[in-house]
């Protein structure tokens, strides 16, 4: 669970009396920490690891994958109690949370005196760095896009994916049948659901935070949770579970036929390929723009170090990750995309066109909100408020004032 500015140490405190100390280890020999869970990620895990052990067989490499919810907590209390790993992912979300803690080692010296630095542009390091410091090398990156049924646009006459938020209501009501079981868009209204209320308020013109302050344009946000919230309220072109399904289900759905269209990234691209067939039944495409502007997160994850006791073979470790090998071992295994330039020139990725919607929005992809307490007010305020609106407890403009009253106090 993330924590807001006041409750991040207190609560990692704690946490701290019922952790156990981590134990010393040996040079040549470093754990790590992840939040890894499904089958593919754990396979392109596993891929990383025999790469990196062929190329330095002196270092062993232990990871240890924590659920992705608990993931904050037990770095907090280890930070306290002294049991940090070697080495741990680093999501750019959490980002701010794990350096106000001291939960990473400064890498700047480190990367600067790396030769591949060179193939990452200054926008990979933006979410790693903080003050003029580096604390983790970029090593792959979750990029939003739009999946569709190709298959269900050519039957019902759609020549092509919506590249607006009108052309996606206009292509939703054509694609919805409900007498067939079948809906146009797979709404994620349960768990996870914040991230696309707060990108549909962005695409609306709405900022969240603005030089450190909180910023929401309140009538933008309005305009936006309206429309959004719609779909399910007035449109109807989203399944009756909307307001309780999260990432799971709104897969299933795509997956299986209910649905026509769900945001996602690229993350999510082995999980449907092995489900449907590429290019035939569905297709990729960039997410569709709003009415100010065209929003997609381009969130690049990578490792840190987080103490220092093996540094050389840690430094090894996580900057293996920013090599092309490693990297396209994961895409291939997971679709999680390529943080390197390098490795996105690679055959294996440029032969495939259902990569070039990726590959567009890394042009105009923006990075995840990042600030002390984000996840804490996108998890607690955002997507309870959203919520109560899909259930018909509250409106819009409810809704709205909620997100901005937890906002001014989560960054206080």
């Amino acid at each position: 669970m993330q924590l807001n500015r006041r409750e991040l140490m207190a609560g990692a405190t704690a946490m701290a009396l019922a952790s156990q100390m981590g134990t010393a280890r040996a040079a040549g020999a470093i754990n790590y920490w992840h939040h890894f869970a499904s089958q593919s990620e754990m396979e392109g895990l596993a891929k990383i690891i025999s790469l990196f052990q062929a190329k330095y067989p002196g270092t062993k490499v232990t990871q240890e994958g924590i659920p992705n919810s608990e993931y904050m907590a037990k770095v907090s209390s280890a930070v306290v109690a002294g049991g940090k790993p070697d080495t741990g992912m680093v999501i750019t979300e959490r980002f701010a949370d794990l350096v106000a803690m001291n939960g990473l080692v400064d890498l700047s010296a480190r990367v600067k005196a790396w030769p591949g630095k060179s193939n990452f542009p200054d926008n990979r390091w933006k979410g790693l760095s903080q003050d003029g410091k580096i604390y983790a090398v970029p090593a792959f990156a979750f990029v939003d896009w739009m999946y569709y049924r190709a298959d269900y646009f050519e039957q019902a006459g759609l020549s092509g994916p919506p590249k607006n938020f009108d052309e996606f209501v206009q292509a939703a009501r054509k694609l919805t049948d409900p007498s067939k079981g079948r809906y146009a868009f797979s709404m994620r209204g349960g768990a996870g659901a914040f991230k696309y209320v707060i990108d549909v308020m962005e695409a609306f013109g709405s900022p969240i935070v603005k030089d450190g302050k909180p910023a929401i344009d309140r009538a933008a946000a309005i305009e936006a949770v309206t429309f959004y919230s719609d779909l399910f309220v007035k449109e109807k072109v989203v399944p009756p579970s909307a307001p309780n399904d999260s990432y799971r289900q709104i897969m299933e759905a795509f997956r299986t036929g209910q649905t026509a269209m769900v945001w996602h990234h690229t993350g999510s691209l082995s999980e449907i390929s092995g489900a449907l067939k590429q290019g035939t039944q569905f297709q990729t495409a960039p997410m569709p723009a709003g009415p100010k502007a065209q929003i997609a997160r381009v969130a690049y994850a990578g490792n840190g170090v987080m103490k220092e006791d093996n540094i050389e073979d840690a430094w090894q470790w996580v900057s293996f990750w920013g090599e092309p090998e490693a990297a396209i071992a994961l895409l291939e295994a997971t679709g999680y995309f390529p943080a390197s330039t390098a490795a996105l020139q690679d055959p294996r990725l440029t032969s495939n066109k259902i990569y070039d919607a990726a590959v567009k929005t890394l042009d105009f992809g923006r990075l995840p909100n990042t600030f002390v307490g984000a996840a804490g007010w996108s998890e607690n305020v955002v997507n309870p408020a959203f919520q109560s609106v899909l259930t018909g407890q509250s409106k819009p403009t409810d809704a709205v004032d909620r997100m901005i009253k937890g906002l001014d106090a989560a960054m206080r």
